[in-house]
């Protein structure tokens, strides 16, 4: 599964959840459990739950998050309101959790599988742009996230792209997300602080607020039907 190729389109799907601290693990477990069962359903390309491993820079303490992906905006929405996943929300989502933040982007031509391997460390990047950004700055923002994998070889994928989805982003209109061997090639990454900074320099002028986090695919999923 993990070498299917990606559609020219790729619809990448993010939930973030915060956990209520009263929440009882066993539920929290079955939250993570019938939302990762949800990759069997026809519209899904891809889906994986599990805990953030870190949360690098957030004004939110979000716990967990979700990531799908989908071949068009309509899988998204069939997706979106099958029964199997509103009934997911309803019973085993909404009851253990006190917030919830959602992003979509389209990942044009995405690179190699659409499915991450199992193990597979991801970090993904939510911005906000000051309201004094000139529109244009946008696209100076997505262009230099675009060129990052290039200039550092420890990602293997990434993608990154305008959120469509404004009701439940908090403001947030850009995101990307790159995808690691593992969480050693973030260290990688990380431990490289000069080269790093300097692409944030690049964009820095323009963000009101800022959400980097990882997570790490899980290493066993459902098959997808």
């Amino acid at each position: 599964m993990s070498t299917t190729p990606a559609p020219p389109e790729t619809i990448e799907h993010i939930v973030l959840f915060k956990v209520k601290e009263s929440a009882e693990p066993s539920r929290v477990q079955s939250m993570l459990s019938s939302l990762n069962a949800l990759v069997s359903l026809d519209p899904v390309l891809h889906l994986s739950a599990a805990p953030i491993h870190r949360l690098k820079s957030s004004p939110f303490p979000f716990t967990h998050l979700l990531h799908s992906r989908y071949a068009s905006k309509d899988d998204l929405k069939a997706y979106a309101v099958h029964p199997s996943h509103v009934t997911t929300v309803k019973e085993c989502v909404l009851p253990v959790c006190e917030d919830v933040m959602a992003v979509d982007w389209i990942a044009q031509d995405l690179q190699g599988p659409v499915v991450p391997p199992p193990g597979s460390a991801v970090r993904l990047s939510f911005l906000k742009l000051k309201e004094s950004s000139a529109a244009e700055a946008k696209g100076e923002i997505l262009g230099v996230i675009g060129e990052v994998k290039d200039k550092f070889e420890e990602i293997q994928q990434l993608t990154v792209g305008e959120n469509f989805s404004p009701e439940r982003a908090k403001g947030y209109s850009i995101a990307s997300l790159a995808v690691f061997p593992g969480v050693g090639e973030i260290d990688s990454l990380d431990a490289k602080g000069e080269m790093v900074n300097s692409e944030k320099d690049k964009v820095r002028e323009h963000l009101e607020s800022v959400i980097v986090l990882d997570y790490v695919v899980p290493s066993s999923q459902p098959a997808n039907l």
